[in-house]
């Protein structure tokens, strides 16, 4: 069932289209992670579903209703800012109480809503520890507490991590996924950084200058980016124009195989790292730089022919700055993008 829809939904700035006739629909229990860069209307859209921005054309609805003159707290969702918006002078407890306190629960059943929301996050017993004494991931989980406290029909988080170290972000995401998924809470969520969305997302919304450049299951846009700009956004840099016929693309770099069926004719291919194979014979490269990746070594090389290219491989063995090498390609991480 859809708990949230929008439709043709648009938000003008002067004369330019901030958000330009977005259509988007959320079920329940789903977490929807929209992904843009900086100036693509992600946090504005955020904003007109809260009721914090009204639009120049098109409806939100919530449970069908159509929210058009709705204000804010009775709009049932709840909302959590980068920054956390804490209150200084409130306590843990009071900070999370707060929204329970303006709709009139009592102190009785606002202390209970409180200690189980602190367990739950991973902080129980905290409700007397002053707002400074937090480090930045308990300051996260009491201000997602804070927002979960009143049980809203959806709850929308605008780059809930960005503040914090990265390898916090990593585990609290986990963390985040595994505790909504416990709740069945129905999350819209903002943010940039494409491998916290897709840790987090039931599906993934891809936005640029205003509209959804793809949606789609985290597997679906990262294996089938829809266009140019998705593969760049995701991070992928191996993208060249294309002949496309009978399973081989005629590219700056030679001969690429592609998947079977592919379009065929003048295209755009992408090769991911991975695709970029290090073999005794094929294309010539010399390699520029190499960077330590964990699992892997990320390379960038400079083809015979071609721009350059970035190719991922194992640890033993990987070739040092200046070494030659040849490449070819594994037509399984290749994409012949669609048409734009």
């Amino acid at each position: 069932m859809t708990l949230l829809q929008l439709e043709e939904v648009s938000v003008r700035f002067g004369e330019r289209a901030v958000v330009d006739a977005v259509d988007l629909k959320v079920a329940e229990h789903e977490i929807v992670c929209v992904l843009g860069p900086s100036g693509s209307g992600k946090s504005t859209l955020l904003r007109v579903v809260a009721g914090l921005q009204p639009v120049a054309r098109g409806r939100v609805l919530l449970g069908g209703a159509d929210q058009a003159g709705v204000p804010v707290h009775k709009r049932g969702v709840g909302l959590m800012f980068q920054d956390h918006q804490l209150f200084p002078h409130r306590d843990v407890g009071g900070n999370i109480a707060f929204g329970l306190r303006m709709r009139g629960s009592s102190k009785a059943s606002s202390g209970n809503r409180v200690a189980e929301l602190l367990e739950l996050v991973g902080l129980p017993g905290a409700q007397g520890r002053a707002v400074a004494s937090l480090s930045g991931g308990e300051q996260q989980r009491v201000a997602l507490a804070r927002a979960l406290a009143p049980s809203p029909r959806l709850l929308m988080l605008d780059e809930p991590l960005g503040q914090l170290d990265r390898g916090l972000r990593e585990r609290l995401v986990v963390e985040l996924q595994g505790l909504f998924s416990r709740l069945g809470t129905t999350v819209l969520a903002v943010t940039h950084d494409q491998g916290e969305a897709f840790a987090l997302a039931d599906r993934v919304v891809v936005m640029r200058d205003g509209r959804i450049a793809q949606a789609g299951t985290p597997l679906e846009v990262w294996e089938r980016p829809a266009s140019e700009f998705v593969a760049r956004f995701l991070g992928f840099e191996n993208v060249a124009p294309a002949v496309v016929s009978d399973g081989v693309a005629a590219t700056p770099w030679g001969a690429v195989p592609v998947p079977d069926g592919a379009a065929r004719g003048a295209r755009r291919v992408l090769i991911r790292p991975a695709g970029v194979v290090l073999s005794p014979e094929g294309l010539a490269c010399e390699v520029m730089s190499r960077t330590f990746r964990g699992t892997h070594v990320a390379l960038l090389l400079r083809p015979r022919e071609g721009p350059v290219l970035e190719a991922e491989c194992s640890l033993a063995g990987a070739p040092a700055v200046g070494d030659r090498v040849a490449v070819t390609f594994a037509p399984g991480e290749v994409v012949v993008l669609p048409e734009e």
